[in-house]
């Protein structure tokens, strides 16, 4: 149980708090990736759905957010398995 606490608290620092429209806005990026959508064609079509919480990136940092969204499609399958039906 110490395990799950820990990953719990940690995918917490990671992900931070979110608004409602900061959720959306990554739910229909990993959308977008599970369609197999490539990170940039992903956040473009996120925008377009949610244009205030589009994301602002250039060369430099398309790769750490690449990084980012892999984690929350990980966390998010982690959360399903755990979460009883």
């Amino acid at each position: 149980m110490d395990d799950l606490k820990s990953y719990l608290d940690r995918s917490h620092d990671i992900i931070g708090e979110r608004t409602p429209e900061e959720v959306a806005h990554d739910n229909e990026v990993i959308k977008q990736l599970r369609k197999g959508r490539n990170i940039k064609k992903a956040l473009k079509m996120a925008a377009r759905k949610y244009p205030s919480e589009a994301l602002q990136w250039d060369e430099k940092s398309i790769g750490d957010i690449a990084v980012h969204y892999e984690y929350l499609m990980k966390h998010e399958e982690i959360m399903k398995k755990l979460t009883p039906p």
